[in-house]
């Protein structure tokens, strides 16, 4: 019953397989050297008894009835960008427009407790980058993601969630219309099986997908202890550009901006300055190949 390339059939299979957390690492085992030191018993008695093949199939007439498209390392939808990471996700799901995934786009994030300043700026910036014709990517979380996704839409540009959940369930509840406003707009992305919910240790695996599937990441606001500059880190690991928007010294959420400036990031003020740290080969594709645009959204 599966609609899906049997690669991709067999990756959504063994992503299915309960604790099974070492996907990727199986994928890229030679033959001959895979077995128990990647399998439990009880997950090699699962697949076995085929129970992983028929999860796949509940997951594949789950998706197909919310319109939700499944997609592996083996597809086309795949994005190249994140192929080149470390660690790609073996399988995604998404909803919405998944063209716009093709498209030169940054990550945008910060802090969850953000002040009027870190909501401000990030918003003017977002707008203006959007409006420049990127793609801006963002986790839809309370604080600077919402502010992320609200500046691409006004800017009339296409804007990407990438979840710490399943791309069927709406969090937190009160982006609920934001989320449809970005599923009309742009595209939901998830490494994580329809259904799931936001558990805590789903976000930091998540970043690597947020920064993964861009040319930089800007920091916003972000406290010393933010998961924001996890992705940080993540980018520059993945060898991605870094920018920072500096703030008020005496503000406990301009830490992590700042501390990252010290450290080498690119300061970024506006879009205009951001844009121009991209390198010549990003802009050379912006410039043929403008992203679709809609009609500017009303501030909120």
């Amino acid at each position: 019953m599966s609609e899906l390339k049997d690669e991709t059939y067999a990756c959504l299979a063994l992503s299915l397989v309960p604790q099974y957390r070492k996907l990727e690492e199986l994928l890229r085992s030679p033959p001959g050297q895979v077995g128990p030191c990647f399998l439990s018993r009880e997950m090699r008695t699962f697949i076995s008894r085929g129970e992983a093949a028929r999860a796949a199939d509940r997951a594949i007439q789950d998706s197909s009835r919310q319109g939700i498209r499944i997609f592996s390392v083996f597809d086309k939808e795949y994005l190249h960008l994140l192929k080149q990471i470390f660690d790609p996700p073996a399988i995604l799901y998404g909803c919405g427009n998944l063209e716009v995934l093709c498209r030169p786009s940054v990550a945008v994030v910060g802090s969850r407790r953000c002040s009027v300043y870190g909501k401000e700026v990030t918003r003017k910036i977002t707008r203006e980058i959007s409006a420049l014709g990127l793609s801006v990517v963002s986790g839809m979380a309370r604080g600077i993601d919402t502010q992320v996704h609200l500046g691409a839409l006004e800017g009339g540009g296409t804007t990407v969630a990438v979840l710490g959940n399943g791309v069927d369930v709406v969090y937190p509840r009160e982006n609920l219309r934001l989320y449809r406003e970005i599923v009309e707009k742009g595209c939901v992305i998830s490494g994580f099986p329809c259904g799931s919910f936001p558990a805590p240790l789903n976000f930091p695996v998540r970043n690597r997908i947020i920064s993964g599937i861009c040319y930089g990441t800007l920091i916003t606001e972000a406290a010393e202890l933010s998961g924001s500059l996890i992705t940080a880190r993540l980018t520059l690991e993945q060898d991605r550009e870094l920018w920072a928007v500096p703030g008020n010294v005496m503000n406990a959420g301009s830490y992590g901006p700042n501390d990252l400036i010290k450290q080498g990031a690119q300061m970024v003020t506006d879009g205009q300055g951001l844009l121009a740290g991209l390198p010549p080969y990003v802009l050379d594709l912006l410039a043929r190949e403008p992203l679709p645009r809609h009609p500017p959204g009303r501030p909120r």
